[in-house]
């Protein structure tokens, strides 16, 4: 009995239907043209800005959806300097930041070079520094040898394991992943944001490594995506909408994969999670705005650099309640000088205690003039 998709002949020609999927990608399209013009008439910095946010959210949510959780901090710093922006506080990054980073700064910035088998065995390297995946010792820079056994999906205590989905044995992986190469490079009459569904499904069905198949799967994405908008700035974030999304994402995977060469399902829910993706920038570019008014406004207001750090964090979304002990920690010096930092910023009317209070004190921005908070 044949379960899933690969298991048919001629798995990989897969069909849709023409009109609603033409709607949706039309739809799409429109928002990305949108998006990108009015990305272009803002100025070189706060582009820049825009760039490090995305791609920094980018790698972040596409390692949370497989259940690890980088510092942002580390991610944000190595991204600035891969691509030689200066940016305050910058930190020295774990191997592991190092190599999702390149792996995605890879394929987003160099979108037009060709994917090889090589170039994907030099990301999954890059993912897999030590060779291990946690403390288990895995195949890496060269496809899955399913030495213990067929690889599959599965959810569920031991012993009561649900089987999500089996991909095809390690036999087949090298002709498949030739066939899905050769269709990735040659393939012109596919419309390239289309063309990056129908890549992603096609590419974690194969599941060619014992790990990292889904964060490869979504650089593949990006790297489609790019070329779709013909350029290396990358202003909305597939991976965090899939994030939120995830539950979705990982049921449409199953369903897809159980069924037959008809993916117009697959097709039309990634298409709205790229519309929602380019939605939500709208907040990332709020926030964008929002920090370049602030600094504006405070162009001539004399700041240390301890300050400078801890109000870029709070303008960017700073994690949790802003305490005078976080201040402390983060710039490294001791209580006393953070409050005198703290009062001096309540002076100036730029931070103030917030009303709700609590064992500790916590501070936030307070409002600019026009209502909108800093």
């Amino acid at each position: 009995m044949k379960i899933y998709i690969h298991e048919q002949d001629g798995w990989a020609n897969f069909t849709w239907s023409d009109k609603p999927v033409l709607l949706k990608l039309g739809e799409a399209r429109n928002l990305q043209g949108r998006l990108l013009g009015r990305m272009e008439s803002l100025g070189f910095e706060l582009r820049n800005e825009a760039v490090l946010n995305t791609l920094t959210l980018d790698v972040l949510k596409s390692s949370e959806i497989e259940g690890e959780y980088l510092e942002k901090a580390q991610v944000r710093s190595l991204i600035a300097r891969r691509l030689g922006m200066d940016i305050a506080g910058a930190v020295e990054s774990e191997r592991d930041v190092d190599g999702v980073v390149d792996m995605m700064l890879d394929a987003t910035q160099r979108y037009d070079a060709p994917l090889t088998t090589e170039r994907l065995f030099d990301w999954h390297a890059a993912l897999f520094p030590t060779g291990r995946s946690s403390i288990y010792k895995i195949t890496v820079a060269d496809w899955r040898k399913d030495t213990t056994g067929p690889m599959q999906v599965v959810s569920g205590p031991m012993g009561k394991e649900k089987v999500h989905f089996q991909a095809p044995n390690s036999e087949r992986i090298e002709n498949e992943m030739k066939e899905f190469l050769f269709w990735f490079e040659n393939e012109t009459d596919v419309d390239l944001v289309l063309k990056a569904a129908i890549a992603h499904l096609w590419f974690v069905t194969i599941h060619p490594f014992d790990d990292g198949n889904g964060r490869i799967a979504r650089a593949i994405t990006d790297m489609l995506l790019a070329r779709s908008d013909k350029s290396v700035q990358r202003f909305y974030s597939m991976s965090a909408q899939i994030r939120v999304e995830r539950k979705q994402y990982y049921n449409m995977l199953e369903k897809t994969q159980k069924g037959d060469r008809d993916i117009t399902e697959w097709i039309l829910w990634f298409l709205q999670c790229l519309i929602n993706a380019i939605n939500s920038t709208e907040e990332l570019l709020s926030k964008i705005l929002r920090k370049a008014e602030f600094w504006k406004l405070h162009s001539k207001t004399i700041f240390n650099e301890r300050q400078q750090e801890i109000l870029n964090r709070l303008l960017d979304g700073f994690d949790g309640k802003l305490t005078s002990s976080k201040w402390s920690k983060i710039n490294k010096c001791s209580q006393d000088t953070a409050l005198r930092d703290i009062q001096d910023l309540i002076k100036k009317n730029i931070l103030q205690k917030e009303a709700s209070g609590g064992r500790s004190t916590n501070y936030e921005l307070t409002k600019m003039p026009g209502g909108s908070k800093r």
